[in-house]
């Protein structure tokens, strides 16, 4: 198959995401670099890719390429390479820039040393917020600080994206104030339950980088951690009802409204052209007057398809003039998923509309193998010792989630919480290793669920979860046991 013609930087300007891999890219005043994969696209402004550049007579060399297009691509580009100098300069790890050039009316271009078999670190470990410290105590800082911007490769954490990367006084630690702000922002994208450890996040800092975190109390970082997370849990719910990496709008106009996510987009194409016939097709779980809820099966795979009916004309009088409950459950799975709280996947919604009134709804969302809550500890209320410890101790766990992110649910009953299995590997007393089963309890069914904006009324919506979790087993044993393990 002949290798289509090489492209200028300024095509990419209109390539969108539809870029046919491999494709060879002039790079003014360097040769050419063959683009094989993309890591990252943001259509008509950013491609970043794994590419094989040609230079001279030289031997080809593997490199991460970042071409930089469109309006902002000179703004970019000198962020980007003022970052790189600033990482290097300040004796931090990161991939080296093999070169670099900007052309008017092209665009840029910045090739980096490719990390072979890196990888995001699994989990917030001692060692990043360690090399988090040691960037501050340069005197930098990212602006947009997440664990993507740091890979692993055989055990060396690096630093990536230097187009984040700004500077106070570099070679001096960085204000106290933007030491905090910038680690709590990091601390803020892990899961929520993780706030559990922030002591030990602070001692580790403390130690690396004593000078910024001089003054700084546990409270101090919780409260820094809260406000970044709400900031970052906004910006994200604006996403997910337009167009952009994560999410594929497909028609959002006074006929309807139709988001997927952007990888389940194929996939769902011929379920959400006709989720009626799928639905009556499926395995029905439900068939009320207003949701009817199905396992749909789309090429081997199990889906849940939840279908908000409108009864009649007097129920569409109380239902045409607000957000629809597919909606509610679509913003709320998504809000579940930011937090790190175990939730059924929402992979796309559909609104029918006319004339902007909302009608019928469908949302999709993936099944989960398991068992509900109630199935699982039926005929045990008296016998509490039944009960796995791990499956009590999830139950504290949701709550507590629950609580730190101010979050109701609504109808908190057995049904709406299914065990989600893990495999996790856990070491013994010899050194070797044995498959523990472990898991989450995850909520489904979240029409009613709210978050709240205020203490006072999250608490007696709390208070009602909490009421309505045990009121299946008051007066028991395991009653008891439950009802300390959600402190109602």
């Amino acid at each position: 198959m002949p290798q289509p013609p090489a492209l200028q930087l300024a095509d990419l300007s209109d390539a969108g995401r539809g870029l046919t891999l491999p494709v060879d890219i002039v790079l003014p005043g360097a040769g050419s670099a063959r683009l094989v994969s993309l890591l990252r696209v943001l259509p008509g402004q950013r491609y970043v890719g794994r590419a094989i550049w040609h230079v001279g007579t030289g031997e080809p060399r593997v490199a991460l390429a970042k071409l930089l297009v469109g309006d902002k691509a000179a703004r970019h580009f000198e962020r980007e390479q003022t970052g790189a100098r600033l990482l290097a300069e300040q004796g931090m790890m990161t991939p080296a820039l093999l070169a670099a050039n900007y052309v008017n009316g092209q665009g840029g271009w910045l090739l980096f040393e490719f990390l072979e078999d890196a990888e995001s670190p699994a989990g917030c470990s001692e060692a990043m917020v360690s090399a988090i410290a040691l960037l501050h105590a340069k005197g930098l800082w990212q602006e947009d600080l997440h664990p993507d911007n740091l890979l692993t490769q055989s055990g060396r954490l690096y630093f990536i994206d230097g187009g984040g990367v700004r500077a106070e006084n570099p070679g001096e630690p960085l204000s106290s104030a933007r030491a905090l702000k910038n680690l709590g922002m990091f601390c803020a994208q892990w899961p929520i339950h993780a706030d559990a450890s922030l002591a030990a996040v602070l001692e580790t800092y403390q130690k690396a980088n004593p000078v910024s975190a001089t003054r700084w109390s546990l409270s101090d970082l919780h409260r820094a951690v809260g406000q970044q997370r709400r900031l970052r849990l906004a910006d994200w719910l604006k996403k997910i009802a337009r167009e952009c990496s994560a999410f594929c709008v497909r028609q959002n106009d006074a006929s309807g409204l139709c988001v997927v996510r952007r990888e389940e987009q194929e996939a769902l194409d011929a379920l959400l052209q006709n989720p009626d016939a799928h639905i009556a097709a499926g395995h029905i779980y439900k068939d009320g007057g207003t949701a009817t809820v199905a396992k749909v099966n789309i090429a081997g795979r199990a889906v849940v398809v939840k279908r908000y009916n409108i009864k009649n004309f007097r129920h569409w009088l109380t239902r045409f003039w607000r957000k629809s409950r597919a909606w509610a459950s679509w913003r709320e799975g998504n809000r579940l998923l930011a937090l790190g709280i175990a939730t059924a996947k929402p992979l796309a919604i559909l609104e029918r509309r006319r004339f902007w009134l909302t009608g019928t709804a469908y949302l999709v969302t993936e099944y989960l193998e398991g068992e509900d809550l109630a199935a699982r500890f039926a005929g045990k209320a008296d016998q509490p010792e039944l009960i796995a410890p791990e499956e009590l101790a999830a139950i504290e766990t949701l709550f507590t989630d629950l609580t730190r992110a101010r979050v109701s649910h609504g109808d908190m009953k057995g049904h709406n919480l299914i065990w989600v299995s893990e495999d996790r590997r856990q070491r013994t007393e010899d050194r070797g290793q044995k498959t523990e089963d472990r898991g989450r309890w995850a909520l489904i069914d979240l029409d009613a669920m709210r978050a709240h904006r205020f203490q006072a009324t999250f608490r007696h919506a709390h208070r009602r979860d909490c009421e309505r979790f045990l009121r299946d087993w008051r007066g028991s044993g395991l009653g008891k046991v439950i009802a300390e393990k959600v402190k109602e």
